[in-house]
Order: structure tokens, then sequence, then C-alpha cells
């Protein structure tokens, strides 16, 4: 498996940010580590193992990077006024520098012209943010893998709600999002996959909140709930993983 490693100055962040890609060629998948998590955790917790059917054949290009919850999410002793602000830039530094960087690798190794879509993955918080990342920016992501996420802010920043929290917390954003919001449209002609246990350590109700909210805005993603012996757990994300791919990789 061709692995490569950068680190690159982040002019939204200010400061360097580092990330390892996996693959090459194939269709660029993005990984959002879990909670403070890093961009090594791909290797580090084998998910390369469950991705390298797709990795090895060509299929994918997966580029792991830095979260930023240590100064967002999980700093719950800063000011949320501030943290969620951090927050906002990290979205920015994926959205205007990494998927850009994304994109001009796997065009260069595929020979593609034209702008690729990209497939955001992520477990726990890392699911959070991948779907956040693609309710968000529907332009930019066409694939979403969310496991065993929460999709409420409340969960980073108890019950503090402003216009950027808002739009951080996609049950409180797509609850109040028109029917006819050209988004809808746009995640219809897209995929994605929900998915959460209900074993141990997993905290399924934002996930049902999402089910809810989908069906009565007409959007038609893929929100699965596996049964009360699957966990919060790297074991079962390998699974998920194995069973949901070969659906999102199709055209």
């Amino acid at each position: 498996m061709e692995t490569q490693y950068f680190k690159n100055y982040s002019p939204a962040l200010g400061r360097d940010m580092e990330c390892k890609v996996y693959g090459h060629a194939g269709r660029p998948v993005l990984f959002i580590p879990c909670q403070d998590g890093r961009f090594f955790d791909f290797e580090n917790f084998h998910m390369t193992d469950a991705w390298a059917p797709w990795i090895e054949s060509g299929q994918v290009m997966v580029f792991s990077i830095d979260t930023m919850d240590g100064e967002s999410w999980s700093n719950k002793g800063g000011d949320p006024y501030w943290r969620i602000r951090r927050y906002e830039q990290w979205i920015a530094y994926i959205t205007d520098e990494m998927v850009p960087f994304m994109r001009a690798m796997v065009n260069e190794r595929n020979g593609w012209t034209g702008e690729a879509g990209v497939l955001v993955f992520g477990a726990s918080l890392g699911a959070t943010h991948a779907a956040n990342l693609f309710f968000r920016r529907p332009d930019l992501f066409d694939r979403v893998l969310a496991l065993s996420g929460i999709y409420s802010a409340d969960y980073g920043f108890d019950g503090y709600m402003d216009e950027v929290v808002y739009r951080n917390s996609p049950v409180h954003y797509l609850s109040g999002m028109p029917k006819d919001h050209p988004f809808i449209d746009l995640y219809n002609r897209k995929k994605g996959v929900i998915c959460v246990g209900q074993g141990p350590w997993e905290i399924p109700d934002t996930t049902r909140q999402i089910a809810h909210i989908c069906y009565e805005k007409g959007i038609h993603l893929w929100v699965d709930f596996w049964g009360w012996d699957v966990a919060h757990d790297w074991d079962w994300w390998y699974k998920q993983v194995a069973y949901f791919v070969p659906y999102l990789l199709e055209n």
C-alpha cells in the first residue's frame, strides 16, 4: 500500500497541519479521526486493513488528517464562543485547503480533468464532523459514512448556542431547513450512510433524530441501527466499513 506523509502550513488555522495519504489512485476519501485524534490514527488503529481491498485495488485514496477537538469540542473549560469559532476555522481548513489538495492529487493520479467529489468518513466524534461536513457542503462531499456519531453540538458545547454553533449542529440546522431548500435535492443526488449500534457505549438518540428529520424532509440517506450487541468500538466499525463501503462506491 502506497503511503505518503505531508506537513503544510494552514492559513485558516495559523499552524502546520499534518496528514497521511494511503493509496495510489481512485476516489478521494477524507478520514476524520475519533475525538482528539491524530492523522496517524487511521493506520495505528488498523483501519487501513478494513479499507485495504479498495485502497490496494486503486478504487480509493484515503487522506487522514488531524482533528482540532482539543481546542474546540473537547475543551470544556474554554470559552464556547471562541471554541466554536476555532472549530469553524478547522472547517475552513478542510473545505478551502484540504479538499483542493485532495482533488489535485487524485486528478493527477487518475488523469481526471473534472472536480472529484469527496467521500468523508469518520467514527465517534469523527462521524459527527463527517456528517456535518456532508450536510453543510454537499457541493464538495458527495458521499458520507458516519459511524456511531452524535449529531448535536450539545455534546461539545453543553447547551451554549449562537449562530456558529447552530450551523455546526446537524439536528438543529436540518430541523430548521425548509423542505424546498436546494440542499435537499443535492443530498438526494449523493449517497450517505449514518449508522449506530445499540450496545455498550453507543448513544443512538441523535441518530434517531437524524432518521426522523430525513423522513420528514424527504432526505434519502441510509440511516441504519445495528443490534444491542453492537458496541462503540473499532471491531464493529471495521465490520460496518466492510458492509457499507461497497454501496458507497457504486456509481
